[in-house]
């Protein structure tokens, strides 16, 4: 059964660690839906990213080059679908590998184009374990961000409603925790997905989402 709105972020937040506990004779789980069906180099990149989703765990392992997602222009590898209307997408997200780059960066995106200087908001998971909101108001400005007490592994969760996109983490033995919000105003269709920068122009690094959860909110838009 497939939950959706609230009851999928709540889901997502009760699964500990990077397993969910299940009862012995609980049905076995049916293979997952791949959430994001399209794939994207954004921006300047030595060498073409890319993806694999496994079906039978929902995990979905990107490989992604550029420089950074930062500043006003970014490049990274992008796994996205559009959407429109208000959503939640949670994950918990790590790098494979040992910690080369401090900021190599593992995201969940929210981007009006496929543009480098596009408006955006993300949750960048980096390679030190810094989880941070990332967000550019407008095309070509400068990037700010939030950043969060808790640091990786954790689950986090990007939510938008209406103009407003909120930061949740939540620590396997922990509450979920509220890091903050922004406005920014991205017109719809935007793209929504999972992105992948090395923080190094002539270096990939891969990144593992396990348990993606992607929930459209139920009722109207706010």
């Amino acid at each position: 059964m497939r939950l959706g709105g609230t009851g999928a972020t709540l889901l997502a937040f009760l699964i500990a660690g990077r397993g969910m506990l299940r009862a012995d004779n609980a049905a076995p789980a049916q293979p997952a839906a791949r959430a994001f069906d399209h794939e994207s180099d954004v921006g300047e990149v030595a060498s073409a990213g890319a993806c694999k989703f496994d079906a039978a765990s929902g995990v979905y392992r990107v490989t992604g080059g550029g420089e950074n997602i930062w500043g006003q222009r970014d490049a990274f590898h992008f796994v996205w679908r559009k959407v429109e209307g208000d959503f939640s997408l949670s994950a918990n997200a790590h790098f494979v590998g040992e910690r080369k780059n401090a900021h190599r960066k593992a995201c969940l995106m929210v981007r009006q184009s496929l543009e480098p200087d596009a408006a955006y908001v993300d949750v960048a998971v980096h390679g030190d374990g810094l989880i941070s909101l990332q967000y550019r108001p407008k095309a070509g400005q400068k990037t700010e961000e939030i950043q969060s007490k808790l640091k990786n592994p954790a689950m986090v969760s990007l939510r938008r409603r209406g103009d407003q996109y909120t930061l949740t983490v939540m620590r396997a033995s922990g509450e979920p925790q509220s890091v903050g919000a922004v406005s920014v105003t991205l017109r719809d269709p935007v793209y929504a997905g999972l992105a992948v920068s090395s923080n190094e122009r002539d270096r990939a690094e891969t990144a593992v989402f396990e348990h993606v959860d992607f929930a459209p909110a139920s009722g109207p838009r706010q």
